[in-house]
């Protein structure tokens, strides 16, 4: 199934629900399907209520009005449950609500510790940002915000308010020193070996830097000159 007929397909316990009395019980179905306590107990409710007033000949009106809520509430779920049991194998929507509703009933995604199948697949990153993001860490970097992923990694700010809600940071970024990589771009090749780069890397940098303008994010310093991110990542 497409990721757009997902969200157009009415689950048969939404028609259930559509049963007199008995048709709560199709809103706890969904609730144990998709692991909602909440639901199971609204169905339930539900049910008992249904019950009840048809016993009570003084409150039988009310049995109407009990069931068109019942059917309400049932297509009201109806998003929420089929973003709960979205497939992991079905691309991940565009629509930033419907991505957050689905993140919201998934694993959260280390950006320090996952896979690059979970950085492809389960976050929906384009290859060319998995492939950045697995390079610096097997160089040692430690990736501590958000922020960082746009301006180490080039990453979207759109694309990152979308996965937000998906990715955490195994790392407290208080325990980074505070200094900004950008300082690379307002140092002569001289400050940056004072800085502990060694002389021909921070030469080529500072050459770089001089021919084609500042650098736009550490990943742009790796493309454009070549040197290995180990060499200048305790500048980050």
């Amino acid at each position: 199934m497409s990721q757009p007929a997902w969200f157009d397909q009415t689950p048969q316990w939404v028609w259930w629900s559509c049963v007199p009395v008995l048709g709560g019980g199709a809103i706890a179905y969904a609730g144990v399907k998709s692991g909602s306590n909440i639901w199971i107990g609204v169905g339930a409710g539900f049910v008992a209520g249904a019950i009840v007033i048809s016993s009570i000949p003084i409150l039988s009106n009310l049995t109407t009005i009990l069931w068109i809520a019942q059917i309400a509430t049932a297509f009201a779920l109806k998003r929420d449950y089929l973003a709960k049991i979205y497939p992991k194998d079905l691309a991940l929507p565009e629509d930033p609500k419907l991505f957050a509703a689905i993140a919201a009933n998934r694993p959260k995604v280390d950006i320090n510790t996952c896979s690059k199948n979970e950085l492809v697949n389960t976050l929906g990153l384009p290859i060319v940002y998995a492939n950045d993001i697995e390079s610096l860490r097997n160089e040692g970097h430690i990736f501590t915000s958000i922020e960082e992923l746009h301006d180490i990694i080039e990453i979207p700010n759109a694309t990152l308010k979308k996965i937000e809600p998906m990715i955490v940071f195994s790392y407290d970024y208080r325990q980074e020193s505070g200094y900004s990589w950008k300082r690379i771009n307002s140092m002569s090749a001289d400050d940056l070996i004072g800085l502990g780069i060694e002389a021909n890397a921070a030469k080529a940098i500072a050459e770089e830097r001089q021919r084609r303008g500042e650098f736009k994010s550490i990943m742009d310093i790796k493309k454009r000159t070549g040197i290995p991110f180990s060499a200048y990542r305790h500048l980050t």
